[in-house]
């Protein structure tokens, strides 16, 4: 008898106030081999990762309630915030706005629009893939 080895499958929280986008970032990594968490915005995102902290967050930065910003900011701060990969996806191209994702500890940043393959090409710089 032989057993499979067990499959570690990585989970990403996809954090966007747009139904569309998550659905679109959904389809995209249903393909890959992560097991998918959404939030409507940046305090779902941290009650979220607060319960699971997730290997890697798609992050959009203008959100109600609490925004992408914010939410990284806050989420560096708890125990176990520093893991997760943080991709920042968003309008904002300006370089203030990059300076201060990267500063605030982004560790990449996609323009929207995306498509699959800018997700799996910033995956697989950020060591995910």
């Amino acid at each position: 008898m032989s057993f499979a080895a067990p499959t570690t499958r990585k989970s990403c929280l996809i954090v966007d106030d747009s139904r569309a986008i998550r659905l679109a970032v959904r389809r995209i990594l249903e393909q890959l081999p992560f097991d998918i968490e959404e939030a409507n915005d940046g305090k779902e995102a941290l009650d979220a990762c607060l319960k699971h902290m997730p290997n890697v967050i798609l992050l959009d930065w203008n959100m109600p309630v609490m925004n992408g910003i914010e939410f990284l900011r806050t989420l560096r701060k708890v125990e176990g915030g520093g893991a997760p990969v943080v991709l920042f996806c968003t309008t904002e191209a300006d370089l203030a706005h990059i300076r201060e994702a990267i500063e605030a500890g982004a560790n990449e940043y996609i323009m929207k629009p995306f498509d699959r393959e800018i997700i799996e090409a910033k995956f697989s710089a950020a060591g995910l893939l």
